[in-house]
């Protein structure tokens, strides 16, 4: 499997941020690609996902969104798209890459459909993961109602405990060392605590960042130029099936692929979407 080498660059204002480089297998190199993550995750919520794509000689880059994982904090009022479409851009110039393709779930999906707006040239193609223009008000409310509300946790299994609470609808298969595996993803040791791996004040920008006087102009405009593929979790309660499927209609190069069992947001290790992510990349560059 392969081991990412640890990036860290400095923001357009300053910020020190990070991000997880996946060099692709010998051969042919194609395009690369981009992750990036949901709202309170970073860049270890790929750390599956994103060796599989580097055996398909991509390069990968996983980033930490600031406030999330190894980045560095920042007031609340910066925690915004444009901020993170900056942040990101400025990582790809530094390393001199030009064109990727991009996956992004949930927050990270609405990063790269601004950054297709922003840089068409840039978005070769996207991996929407289980988000869209229109969000259902059952899976807003449920994410606002734990962002930021976390206290110091006493050990890991008190962690994996939480994870299994909050997400027990999401991933209805999973037992006891998925949970602590999500654990060590979503949370971090600090001072002899278990704590959440990010920033509580990025509670304070959710209704910025899905707020959008015409987000279906935006997505007609984003998927009309390059080929994407939306992934939707069957039991999801933020992406509902006639939207997603709306998202796709009469869009030659859109396609939608369901997670059968899965809530918000697939892993992207389960293996329907396994089988939609290979036939997704085969087909670019």
């Amino acid at each position: 499997m392969s081991v990412p080498l640890p990036r860290r660059w400095l923001s357009h204002d300053g910020l020190e941020l990070f991000a997880r480089d996946y060099a692709a297998s010998e051969g042919q190199a194609r395009l690369p690609v981009v992750c990036l993550h949901g709202l309170t995750r970073n860049s270890r919520d790929f750390e599956d996902v994103a060796p599989w794509l580097a055996q398909r000689q991509r390069r990968v880059l996983a980033l930490d969104m600031r406030g999330r994982g190894h980045s560095a904090w920042d007031p609340a009022g910066n925690y915004d798209l444009a901020t993170y479409v900056a942040d990101i851009k400025g990582l790809l110039d530094r390393l001199g890459i030009a064109r990727a393709v991009f996956v992004g779930t949930s927050m990270g999906g609405l990063i790269t459909i601004e950054l297709g707006t922003a840089y068409p040239d840039l978005v070769a193609g996207a991996v929407i993961n289980d988000i869209g223009p229109q969000l259902s008000i059952v899976g807003l409310t449920r994410i606002a109602s734990y962002v930021g509300q976390g206290q110091p946790l006493a050990n890991w299994q008190a962690a994996a405990d939480v994870c299994a609470r909050l997400n027990a609808d999401v991933f209805a298969h999973y037992g006891a060392q998925d949970w602590l595996a999500m654990a060590h993803r979503m949370f971090r040791e600090e001072q002899g605590q278990i704590v959440a791996d990010y920033d509580p004040a990025i509670a304070q920008a959710l209704a910025r960042i899905v707020a959008d006087p015409d987000p279906w102009a935006k997505w007609h405009g984003f998927a009309d130029k390059r080929p994407v593929l939306v992934l939707r979790g069957s039991v999801t309660d933020l992406l509902e099936a006639e939207v997603a499927e709306a998202m796709v209609a009469g869009k030659p190069q859109a396609t939608l692929a369901t997670v059968p069992g899965i809530g918000h947001a697939p892993m992207m290790d389960e293996p329907d979407a396994r089988l939609a992510l290979e036939a997704f990349f085969s087909a670019m560059d």
